[in-house]
């Protein structure tokens, strides 16, 4: 399976689609964008922090694992680091697979995992300025 990870602290850019393979039937993509609110209350945006080496380490193990049960060819994994605004995306998912069925399963589960196993963190901040905000709250 070909893999691609990345961490950017600039706003994401999505690559070109592409086949990975004559074999490839299925491609989903997932954008995680941050919405204006995070527990219930307003937010300007969110801080994500990561320990890129443990992460990076995480995500092999859990694509690894995640096509022994949904076999894919390829699978591209970024996320954005430092602060993202609110309506911007801070995560890209992309899964090639034969079949549909596989590659919506092997993105559900990648999600999944990434917030229970992987050591990347956000913070969040009133909506005031970044610069005014009161002291962050660390989440998953």
């Amino acid at each position: 399976m070909e893999t691609h990870i990345e961490f950017t602290t600039q706003p994401i850019v999505i690559p070109a689609a592409r086949a990975s393979t004559r074999e490839t039937g299925a491609e989903v993509e997932f954008r995680g964008i941050v919405r204006g609110t995070e527990q219930g209350r307003a937010i300007a945006g969110l801080d994500y922090e990561a320990y890129a080496p443990m992460a990076e380490l995480q995500l092999r193990r859990i694509l690894d694992q995640l096509h022994e049960t949904w076999p894919c060819q390829a699978a591209w994994f970024i996320h954005r680091l430092g602060w993202v605004p609110v309506g911007e995306v801070s995560l890209y998912i992309r899964v090639l697979a034969s079949h549909r069925e596989s590659a919506f399963r092997f993105c559900m589960a990648l999600i999944d995992l990434l917030k229970k196993d992987v050591p990347i963190w956000k913070l969040t901040s009133p909506p005031a300025t970044r610069a005014e905000a009161g002291s962050p709250q660390k989440s998953k």
